[in-house]
């Protein structure tokens, strides 16, 4: 079998079940992307577009005239390579799209779809305590929907990471849809015992409990605002606490430019708000083995997200053994069960945010059970081999009369 993995990124999603075809079963992978690396035994397309969407583009249709311009350039790209002829293509359903490949590959087409955008009751309008988005900004993520819309229609199947992220796309279409994770290796993000208390430069006292937060970006949709109000007001209980923030200091998904005036949203915050951060360190981005450290280092881990995808840093954390106090919306219900694996507390509840974690930082030992729960809950349900499985399982059925053997179509 010669599958063909689509992503505007590399490896993105799709490196692990790609390397695990490759050395486990013997498949074929070549990965088209218009960033991105090599990793031995995987084939590589580049791409290039050669424009897209300019400053007279309607600000509504930016978003499908850049997708057009990388899917047309991803085909022109294939076309070029007459040395690849896949038996299978599973693409990620975003920047770039495998709508225009039916041209060029009569074969079965599986797509990831990772986020349906919504108006309401969505992460859009859930901060009202922030500057609410413009009008243009609504009809925007209405069309932003619409190469997603045209590969729903146009895919064999698809999955989506998280039940609340299908649960997210249009009711017509999700029976096409399972839902099934990326997949964690547990055997990496795992808890270490004596973890170092020295982390990027920061020398924690022996007697100091950690607080913990891990976001790819400082922004309002992670809630990093609520964060610092919480490790500010826990700090200023007790003398004993540092808190670790990794992170880069940007917006990574959300809109906060609309309102922060050129600043990062960290900035803005900071800026409007008297915190001390005498106790408070940011890590910036982090080696995966040092995130393994703060995680096993973690009293209590803190996690904030509105109705939008769910960080994989929540459940490296749960499978670090780290005690993970969520923020009470859809996609962190699906994880955390109160009082079983972690604890959950409204958003916008900062009082109960504080109470909570002054709770657990008074005896963190009697959490103990709650920790080995969410590793546990990592282990039963989103191990890599176990996600792998059902990826793999999905492919075998979606290409179903296609010869799994490797070079069934050199």
């Amino acid at each position: 079998m010669h599958v063909l993995f689509v992503h505007q990124n590399f490896p993105a999603q799709f490196g692990q079940i790609a390397n695990h075809l490759v050395q486990r079963h013997g498949w074929q992978c070549t990965f088209a992307s218009r960033h991105g690396g090599e990793i031995e035994g995987i084939g590589r397309v580049l791409y290039e577009p050669q424009s897209g969407a300019r400053a007279e583009t309607n600000y509504c249709s930016r978003t499908f005239e850049n997708q057009v311009w990388d899917s047309t350039a991803l085909y022109d790209a294939l076309r070029r390579r007459p040395d690849v002829k896949p038996d299978l293509i599973v693409g990620h359903s975003g920047m770039v799209s495998t709508l225009y490949l039916r041209e060029l590959y009569d074969v079965p087409i599986i797509n990831y779809f990772e986020f349906f955008y919504r108006t309401h009751n969505s992460d859009i309008d859930f901060r009202v305590d922030l500057p609410p988005c413009d009008t243009r900004t609504l009809l925007r993520a209405r069309t932003r929907n619409a190469m997603l819309l045209l590969d729903l229609e146009n895919c064999d199947a698809g999955y989506a990471p998280t039940a609340f992220q299908k649960a997210q796309l249009p009711a017509e279409f999700q029976p096409k849809v399972r839902t099934i994770f990326d997949g964690i290796d547990t055997d990496f993000w795992k808890p270490v015992e004596n973890p170092s208390r020295r982390i990027g430069g920061v020398e924690i006292p022996p007697d100091h409990h950690v607080l913990t937060y891990v976001s790819r970006g400082m922004e309002s949709m992670r809630g990093f605002d609520i964060m610092m109000r919480i490790a500010d007001r826990v700090c200023q209980t007790r003398s004993d606490v540092t808190v670790l923030v990794v992170g880069e200091d940007r917006i990574a998904y959300g809109g906060d430019a609309r309102f922060t005036g050129g600043k990062t949203f960290k900035q803005w915050f900071l800026d409007r708000h008297a915190i001390d951060l005498s106790r408070i360190h940011f890590l910036g981005r982090v080696r995966p083995s040092d995130l393994v450290q703060v995680f096993s280092l973690s009293d209590v881990h803190l996690y904030l997200t509105v109705p939008f995808t769910l960080s994989w840093s929540l459940l490296n954390a749960m499978s670090c053994g780290a005690l993970a106090i969520g923020s009470e919306t859809a996609p962190v219900q699906e994880l955390i069960e109160e009082g079983k694996n972690g604890l959950l507390v409204d958003f916008f509840a900062i009082d109960r945010w504080v109470e909570r974690v002054l709770e657990v930082l008074e005896d963190p030992s009697a959490f103990d059970p709650l920790r080995r729960a969410a590793r546990q809950t990592i282990l039963d349900s989103y191990t890599l081999p176990r996600c792998l499985d059902k990826m793999l399982d999905l492919y075998r059925q979606v290409g179903v009369g296609v010869d799994a053997n490797p070079g069934a179509r050199p």
